[in-house]
């Protein structure tokens, strides 16, 4: 073989390996896109629903598509393609309105039109009280983030969805408030850890139908005490084998 077939068969090998990770690359951008995206839980607002060191899927078509289910959220376009709306009770990721560079997950407890009041810690959606039962307590910190016993509310939306709440305190500052009146094209969100989130109620103010990123749909690793999923090492004794492949409700 001569030097001049040496070289075209070591260029032609190390074109195809570029060509095989470009391809790889715009597989995965096109997967994070349209299909799914990978996200994790950064705080205890949605416990007990979600604990932090829960690692889930997010399906991106659920809601349609805006710019913010492009990487960097490129002001290409505005509004949603192929939008439709979130159900009441979806767990939701969006983008912060004050600051769409960051994340948040909370649930949609309101939407467009409706009213939505908290008194004495009971969700009211246009004047009628949420159904919410007491259905006891759970006395684990990795669950509550608490180091006592914390009470456990069960909600039922008018549509049926039911979830677990977390009642810390039962007078904070977030379980009486104004009426809230959601305008057009906006949702009102909130965590099901109802003293300790911030939400609609406060900094996060009514979001955007553009602000949503997909429907939280399935916790694919979950990791407790702040590890790192690349932590291997502490996978025995700190993995929740118990949340591994468990779908959010």
């Amino acid at each position: 073989m001569s030097v001049a077939e040496k070289s075209q068969k070591k260029s032609g090998g190390l074109g195809e390996t570029v060509s095989v990770i470009v391809q790889a690359l715009l597989l995965a951008l096109v997967i994070r896109t349209l299909l799914f995206q990978p996200f994790s839980i950064p705080s205890g607002s949605m416990r007990p629903t979600l604990l932090e060191g829960d690692y889930l899927f997010v399906t991106k078509w659920s809601y349609g598509y805006s710019r913010y289910s492009l990487p960097f959220g490129p002001d290409l376009f505005s509004g949603r393609i192929w939008g439709s709306e979130p159900k009441r009770g979806d767990v939701v990721v969006f983008k912060f309105p004050p600051d769409p560079s960051v994340d948040y997950i909370k649930r949609v407890v309101g939407l467009p039109g409706d009213k939505i009041q908290m008194k004495n810690g009971q969700l009211f959606i246009n004047g009628v009280g949420v159904p919410r039962v007491k259905t006891g307590q759970i006395d684990n910190p990795d669950i509550t983030e608490m180091p006592q016993p914390i009470d456990v509310y069960r909600e039922t939306l008018p549509n049926g969805v039911s979830y677990d709440t977390l009642d810390l305190n039962p007078n904070s500052i977030g379980d009486n408030t104004r009426e809230f009146d959601v305008p057009p094209g906006h949702y009102f969100m909130m965590g099901d850890n109802r003293d300790n989130s911030a939400d609609s109620r406060f900094t996060v103010g009514y979001v955007p139908a553009e602000n949503l990123v997909g429907r939280a749909n399935l916790v694919f690793f979950s990791i407790a005490g702040k590890a790192s999923p690349l932590e291997i090492w502490k996978w025995p004794s700190l993995m929740r084998v118990s949340r591994l492949f468990h779908f959010v409700n």
